[in-house]
């Protein structure tokens, strides 16, 4: 077994900076409490109690005489003010890039920006920070916390008044890295005015990316930490994607079956880890591996090649042969391999994907490579495996397209936790969730039982391990679609494409390979308040270039089509003189509003409402109701429209005395 431990692993320098200074007040003999556990590690936690260091909820709880500490996690700015108050010695052992948050959050609210948080709303850490936000005026409050993407998605889609705010957005200091990345790209797309401030400390993106390499080359990874501690679950989180992975918080802990079947384990620390935990665990360690050597029949299963090579010795013959399917039944293939024994596949040896049947794979005539596995020439069979044929050659195949970067076609045969199951070359290929689809929000269950393409990003032949991405052949044929539309995009031209995202202010489009946008003016001839009153996420839409510019990739959509133009339509259908139906949308002193088409309302003036004197127009209209008018003139320029009652009662005057004269 090899083990690697990180070079980051433990104390990190805002930790390390708050031990350091109450064991020195400690040291000087000093009354100390500490606003909580200095640490979120119980260990050490007890270690200092039994120096005489106390914890306290609160500054009330601090007797006279005693030194109050805040942690590194800091406190809210009205903490402070109490501890002031009431006169207390108080020690700030904040961590630096926490406190830089404060500055921020007071700064931000200040200019009277509303905060966003990225992090989890009830760590010590993301409460202090919310304490030195500043009332907003006319806002509820002047902060929120999402724990991640799909939460700061439902937020936005709560607020779309944010979209023209002024908004700005930190995270705590011990967020996950990649998840704050998603975090950024979602803001972009909606708050034109945000201002993001990358607040990750620095060696919490370190240890993270490390812990990560780490994992990817591993197969077991011990994260030593505690069980309530922030940044060690995000570790724990992080490499769980790439391989098994375990959190203890001491040696106690230690998976020991599982580290005695691993091959490579890597070892991660949290930054509230001591070194002398980490010592004992990494010393645990060694004593397990020795008793497994010491003890090899407790080391499980061999290798993958050991594996084969001992199968093949337990064979008559390790011959390969050439069959033809003469028989297919629902457990096993019938195959004729040229011998007097009969040769037959068991349903497990024909595919390495267990949902497969075997009349879905073969059919009688088929011809096909085998691998002979046992020969009983008491009952005249040789049972044949072509799933391990393959998984020979199929290692060569995938070997290579590692180093080549070739692009291969599998099928997803599971859904499992963390990823999927793709067979390619009759391998299984383990694709992460990370790596499956082109957005982490996109569901792996639509993908069971698809073809997929895909790029294998790792191979551990002896441990039959190979690590495929989805994702990166995803990417690159988006790229390579996007450069085609570049070449081809000219204003005008009409495309196809699926409404990715809503905003206050209009859709954006996947055109295929690169995003548009249909801004809300765009999108209908009517006044609309939101989008959403005209297309849905999901919808297919045929939208037309209405601009572009190259350099920074924006693309400007038209959707509403010039033969909708409710004015075309009047020009072409209610020329002046026409009389038609018109309901009644507004009220003013000089006149009433009716609305002639969707998008179009022409005005009553009050002395044509009636064919006689009137006050008001309430008088004789109210809003809602249809009424008969006459267009009496139409200025397309000012788009306004004249209508009238009166003219029409005049014309039945008219029409009614030349029916009397005759």
């Amino acid at each position: 077994m090899k083990i690697e431990v990180a070079k980051t692993a433990g104390f990190c320098f805002g930790v390390d900076r708050a031990v350091e200074m109450v064991s020195k007040l400690l040291q000087e003999g000093r009354r100390v409490y500490t606003l909580g556990p200095i640490i979120h590690n119980p260990q050490l936690v007890r270690k200092l109690e039994m120096q005489g260091c106390g914890i306290v909820d609160t500054p009330e709880e601090v007797p006279s005489g005693g030194t109050v500490v805040i942690r590194s996690h800091g406190v809210p700015a009205a903490v402070f003010e109490e501890i002031r108050t009431r006169g207390l010695d108080c020690v700030d052992a904040t961590c630096p890039f926490v406190a830089k948050l404060h500055r921020i959050a007071w700064e931000e609210s200040r200019k009277g920006r509303i905060l966003l948080i990225a992090g989890d709303e009830n760590h010590p850490e993301v409460r202090g920070i919310c304490g030195h936000v500043l009332p907003i005026a006319g806002e509820i409050r002047g902060w929120f916390v999402f724990k991640n993407a799909e939460e700061l998605g439902v937020l936005l889609a709560n607020h779309p008044e944010w979209g023209q705010k002024s908004i700005s957005v930190v995270a705590q200091t011990t967020f996950n890295v990649s998840e704050w990345k998603k975090c950024l790209q979602n803001i972009k797309k909606v708050c034109t005015n945000a201002a993001t401030f990358d607040t990750i400390c620095n060696a919490t993106a370190l240890r993270q990316t490390e812990a990560v390499e780490l994992a990817k080359r591993a197969d077991q990874m011990i994260v030593i930490g505690g069980h309530h501690s922030s940044n060690t679950a995000k570790l724990r989180d992080v490499c769980a994607a790439f391989c098994k992975t375990d959190l203890v918080e001491t040696a106690d802990e230690l998976p020991v079956e599982a580290l005695r079947t691993a091959h490579f384990v890597g070892v991660t620390a949290g930054a509230s880890t001591p070194a002398d935990i980490i010592k004992e665990v990494l010393v645990t360690m060694a004593e397990i591996i020795e008793d497994t050597i010491q003890n090899p029949a407790e080391t499980g299963d061999p290798n993958f090649e050991e594996m084969l090579e001992e199968s093949l010795k337990s064979l008559n013959t390790d011959e390969r042969v050439h069959g033809v399917v003469v028989g297919v039944s629902p457990t096993e293939v019938y195959v004729d391999v040229g011998r007097k024994q009969a040769g037959f596949i068991p349903a497990a040896e024909l595919s390495n994907d267990p949902s497969a049947k075997p009349e879905d794979l073969v059919k009688v005539g088929d011809e096909m490579d085998l691998l002979i596995m046992r020969t009983n020439d008491q009952e005249g069979t040789i049972m044949l495996s072509k799933k391990r044929l393959d998984a020979i050659h199929g290692w060569e195949v995938i070997a290579a397209a590692e180093e080549s970067k070739e692009v291969l076609t599998g099928t997803v045969t599971e859904v499992i936790k963390g990823g999927l199951i793709v067979v390619t070359e009759g391998i299984r290929v383990f694709v992460p969730a990370s790596q499956a689809t082109a957005s982490r929000n996109d569901p792996l269950e639509d993908l069971l039982h698809q073809e997929v393409k895909l790029r294998i990003i790792e191979v551990n032949r002896q441990r039959r391990r190979a690590v495929g991405s989805i994702r990166s052949v995803l990417r690159d044929e988006r790229k390579a679609l996007a450069e085609k539309f570049w070449e081809t995009v000219e204003e005008g031209k009409e495309y196809t494409g699926v409404v990715k995202s809503l905003t206050s202010y209009g859709a954006f489009v996947d055109l295929g390979g690169i995003d548009g946008m249909i801004h809300i003016s765009e999108l209908s001839w009517s006044r609309i308040k939101h989008p959403s009153e005209v297309v849905n996420v999901g919808d297919t839409v045929t939208v037309y270039v209405k601009g572009f510019d190259r350099e920074k990739e924006k693309i400007s959509l038209g959707y509403r089509r010039m033969e909708d133009n409710p004015w075309e339509i009047l020009k072409r259908d209610y020329p002046v003189g026409t009389v038609c139906d018109a309901t009644v949308v507004g009220m003013t002193t000089f006149g009433a509003f009716a609305r002639i088409l969707p998008g179009i309302d022409g005005l009553i003036h009050i002395s044509q409402i009636a064919d006689r004197r009137i006050e008001k127009p309430q008088d004789v209209l109210k809003v809602g109701e249809t009424v008969k008018v006459k267009i009496t003139d139409i200025d397309f320029d000012k788009k306004r429209v004249s209508l009238s009652i009166r003219a029409l009662l005049e014309d039945a005057g008219e029409e009614a005395e030349a029916t009397d004269a005759e």
